[in-house]
């Protein structure tokens, strides 16, 4: 079978391109150039391997043989994994949102051979319906523009691109107070969903840096109401079918409001995100319910979404055998032979019925497909079948490995096997953080396993962050967010793990991402290096979507390190973050819920604990510590000589053991109480500053 010039890509995505009859090129030098000698338009197509409407576009233009000669006669055609160039996906975006007022995946985009947009939108047909432009139809509307009216292409291409490069965040000189902590607040319970959880109406996404905000807004302003909503939020999402019943994980989101049917796809940051939601969640409340919904996704996790080496796949496909959501539904037939004289129960707790509860479009009728959803409480299912609490469960939990076993057997939707770091640094993390939480050291080994596979394959000899790695092989120089999401995976690891290393290895990306992204004139990183040639404009991402920015994340890493090192530096620089986007946040403070997360750890008081002892000593003070929900509390663990922690955080350098026992000491703003061996004297203490 012919192949295109995508067949040596390691991306999953391209490849699944690369037996198109399109000439696919990828993003280069040689696209631009060729696009440049042969006098034509590029056709840029960016997605990703897990994207349903990507494949539905591939199947209908990029493989159909008319479609495939009208874009190679017209254009030099690239295809772009989102994924593996999200600087590249960002500007052509924010193109889309620009010209249309919405965007998404795949996305078209038409532009010159030196990169300058003059037409976008998302999915098109091949021929016009459903209210949308053909492909085909607007393939030949460029062309004849292409031949006829260059200059007015010209011109807007030339006015898009100066509008990309326009500074869009204003300076402050000013800090902000607590109020637009406040604010925030209010704004998200304006668009709560107080009976379904989450936030607004169909689609609804999972949104984890709202949660996070909330949990910590409730703990400093001692609000039962944000608590409510994230409690509520967590709950319906885990009883959802955005939830896999039986696998477990969370889908991309919800098609509609109330979580049921999901767009299958699942996501390794999502993942990540979400269960840190519930760990924290955990923390706060002690209700085992968040728990035991983080622990099913680090076993999923750990199941199907783990490479051998410790790295962490990307995402797992919504299709599989060209069906959406096949590989996740029942029909109650199914079921009932595979249950026996449990159906009836089985389906009654996850909203079985056998008609079928899937409609792909609400408009149709059911497909008799299900989807499992949790409809009764406990209670509700005990009283209907007059059986205990164990009896439900123990029956339960073996209906539910009869159906994973047997769905093991059907095929599985595509696995995107590549290893992003940015993404691995938001799961290791969680598990990071899990570990001291929970007591488990299994979290624990995993977090340090991927992490040290970051470290080993993911940085340079001149000590970059570099973005991908598949097939044996590492590359595409690292975004903001690479370094931003592992910086954060390292101080998690750090402190519960107490290696100083990871903590040295947290300040030397620090300092290599203030040289490559920092804008030392306006403050912010930009999301591309200033080594990047292939970009018409350098964009500062402050907008927590999905997944958070790497500006948010990062401003938390910089007062983190400020307060684990002593060091005024990453203050100064967190500071001049603060003012580079504050106007910004300040207009719409409920989208920038990551950012504020770290303004709230900066208003709102914080606390160093430094334990010296032995390190089983040191866990056992830190899982007590921790049992407790404190997101601004700094945990330090110091053996007796530990001269590399000593060096990098010069205020721990005089700290030892008194009374030849595990001592501690909690300080705040580097001024520390009097040492103790009293574990019970810290956890008042922090109890009342909370």
């Amino acid at each position: 079978m012919k192949t295109n010039k995508l067949i040596n890509e390691k991306s999953p995505y391209l490849l699944q391109h690369a037996y198109n009859p399109v000439n696919w090129m990828a993003w280069g030098d040689e696209a631009f150039e060729l696009a440049k000698k042969e006098d034509k338009p590029i056709f840029l197509s960016i997605g990703y391997s897990t994207c349903h409407w990507c494949h539905v576009m591939e199947k209908e233009s990029f493989e159909d043989e008319k479609a495939a000669k009208v874009l190679n006669d017209t254009f030099v055609c690239i295809k772009v994994d989102r994924e593996e160039r999200p600087d590249v996906d960002s500007i052509y975006m924010t193109v889309c949102q620009m010209l249309t007022g919405s965007g998404g995946w795949p996305l078209t985009i038409f532009m010159t051979h030196d990169k300058k947009p003059f037409f976008a939108g998302t999915y098109f047909p091949k021929e016009s319906k459903w209210d949308r432009q053909g492909l085909l139809e607007i393939c030949e509307r460029i062309d004849v523009l292409w031949k006829n009216q260059r200059d007015k292409i010209s011109e807007s291409a030339e006015s898009i691109a100066a509008q990309l490069n326009r500074e869009v965040h204003a300076y402050s000189n000013t800090l902000p107070d607590k109020k637009i902590l406040f604010e925030a607040y209010n704004g998200l319970a304006q668009t709560y969903d107080s009976y379904n959880g989450g936030f607004g109406t169909a689609p609804k996404f999972p949104v984890p840096s709202n949660l996070l905000f909330l949990l910590r807004y409730s703990l400093f302003y001692k609000s039962e109401a944000a608590l409510k909503i994230v409690e509520n939020t967590l709950k319906k999402m885990r009883n959802g079918g955005i939830y896999d019943q039986i696998g477990f994980g969370f889908h991309r989101y919800s098609t509609d409001e109330k979580w049921l049917v999901p767009h299958f796809e699942k996501m390794l940051y999502d993942q990540a995100l979400i269960a840190m939601a519930y760990v924290e969640a955990y923390q706060s409340t002690h209700k085992d319910f968040y728990k035991n919904t983080a622990m099913e996704v680090f076993q999923y996790i750990q199941r199907d979404m783990t490479d051998v080496n410790g790295g962490f796949y990307s995402a797992e496909d919504a299709d599989s055998e060209g069906v959406e959501g096949k590989f996740y539904v029942w029909k109650y037939d199914e079921i009932k032979e595979l249950l026996g004289e449990d159906t009836e129960i089985f389906c009654y707790a996850y909203g079985v019925i056998e008609s079928g509860n899937y409609f792909e479009n609400f408009e149709d009728e059911p497909e008799g497909n299900n989807i499992l959803h949790i409809l009764k409480d406990n209670d509700q299912v005990i009283e209907k079948f007059n059986i205990t609490k164990n009896e439900l469960y123990e029956k339960l939990q073996k209906c539910k490995k009869i159906l994973f076993e047997n769905r093991e057997k059907r095929i599985r939707p595509g696995l995107d096997d590549k290893i992003l770091t940015d993404w691995n640094g938001l799961m290791i993390a969680t598990l990071a953080k899990a570990a001291s939480v929970f007591n488990n050291t299994d979290y624990q080994l995993a977090a340090e396993k991927a992490t040290n596979f970051i470290i080993e394959n993911m940085i340079t000899d001149n000590e970059t962050l570099l973005h991908r790695f598949r097939g044996g092989e590492a590359g595409i120089d690292g975004t903001i967010d690479d370094y931003a999401f592992f910086i954060n995976g390292l101080l998690e690891v750090f402190q519960s793990t107490y290696d100083p290393k990871y903590l040295k290895t947290a300040m030397n990306l620090e300092d290599k991402a203030k040289e490559l992204f920092f804008d030392n004139e306006k403050g912010g990183y930009f999301m591309a290096g200033s080594d990047r040639t292939d970009l018409i404009a350098r964009k500062k991402e402050v907008y927590d979507s999905a997944t958070p920015s790497g500006n948010s994340v990062m401003l938390m890493n910089l007062l983190r390190l400020w307060k684990i090192t002593g060091n005024q530096q990453y203050y100064e620089t967190a500071e001049k973050t603060i003012k580079a986007f504050i106007a910004t946040v300040e207009r719409s403070p409920g989208i920038f819920t990551h950012f504020l997360s770290a303004l709230s750890f900066m208003l709102n008081e914080s606390s160093e604990i430094v334990v010296v002892g032995k390190i089983d000593e040191i866990r056992e003070i830190s899982i007590n510590l921790k049992n407790n929900y404190q997101p601004n509390m700094i945990f330090i663990g110091k053996s007796d000589n530990d001269h590399l922690l000593a060096e990098l955080a010069s205020f721990t350098k005089d700290m030892k053991r008194i009374n030849d026992k595990p001592t501690i000491y909690l300080c705040k703003n580097f001024a520390c109480d009097r040492p103790t061996n009293e574990i019970d004297e810290v956890i008042n203490k922090l109890s009342d500053n909370s």
